[in-house]
């Protein structure tokens, strides 16, 4: 699978949010947080009035629900429905009036837009830091296109490769036998398998699913991603990993020189 690589856009802050200075002025720095907008509100231009789409969740993502929400009091934007990917992402798309429904009633969508993780040069993800992998997942492997915003941190060379988090949904049932045998499964990728736990309680985190989340942080590559996928999916216990593979159809990346778009071939 082969990926294009066509010349940068200028990053440009989004038109609702301050304009750029004066060419006189020095240049404008913009923070990781504003990188994820402009890559949001480019993503919110491959919205059509009239379709389905999966609504993402996580920083990057509710950039582009706030956005299409904008675009849909502004009468720019009509007949939208919105799949949430998530009780928070729900409860955004609420209380900014996007009309919602579920994989129920619409079991193919049009388009879905979220963030990532962690994206490798094939366009394969990490999904799932946020704790909604299982529901991003359902959702997004049935759209007919799938677009990815980040910014350049989330750039990586392989998955797994920037050290941080690849989570695995698991059942609370015995969650330490199923953590011991994930480590066990990559332990020649000197692989750490962490409980996630909610900061100010120290308990568990529990997913909107009811579920635990383990964490795996890996020293090396952990080679053949699918063989990966498949091992950690044989294993009872779990419910699902956040290795997104050949999902992503086009992927928006916002750096400090621009906005790359690459697309899946």
């Amino acid at each position: 699978m082969a990926i294009a690589y066509p010349h940068l856009i200028p990053a440009e802050k989004p038109a609702s949010m301050e304009s750029s200075l004066s060419s006189l002025s020095p240049p404008v720095i913009l923070t990781q947080d504003e990188l994820k907008k402009i890559a949001a509100y480019k993503a919110v231009e491959f919205v059509e009035s009239g379709m389905v789409l999966g609504l993402g969740t996580g920083s990057t993502a509710k950039h582009a629900v706030d956005r299409i929400a904008e675009l849909l009091h502004q009468g720019k934007l009509k007949n939208i429905i919105g799949v949430p990917t998530s009780k928070k992402t729900h409860e955004q798309a609420v209380s900014l009036g996007i009309p919602l429904s579920d994989l129920d009633t619409h079991p193919v969508l049009d388009l879905a837009i979220d963030g990532a993780d962690e994206v490798d040069p094939f366009l394969n993800l990490v999904k799932g830091r946020g704790g909604s992998l299982l529901r991003e997942k359902m959702v997004e492997s049935v759209c007919k296109k799938f677009v990815v915003i980040v910014d350049e941190s989330k750039l990586v060379c392989h998955l797994g490769g920037s050290g941080l988090a690849m989570p695995v949904e698991i059942v609370p049932f015995c969650w330490k036998f199923t953590a011991k045998r994930l480590q066990e499964l990559f332990e020649d990728s000197g692989c750490v398998a962490k409980l996630r736990t909610c900061l100010e309680k120290n308990q568990p985190f529990v997913s909107d699913n009811g579920n635990y989340i383990v964490d795996l942080y890996f020293k090396k590559d952990i080679g053949d991603l699918k063989v990966a996928c498949d091992a950690i999916l044989r294993l009872a216990g779990v419910v699902e990993h956040g290795m997104f593979l050949d999902m992503a159809t086009t992927v928006i990346v916002a750096g400090e020189l621009g906005v790359a778009i690459k697309h899946k071939q």
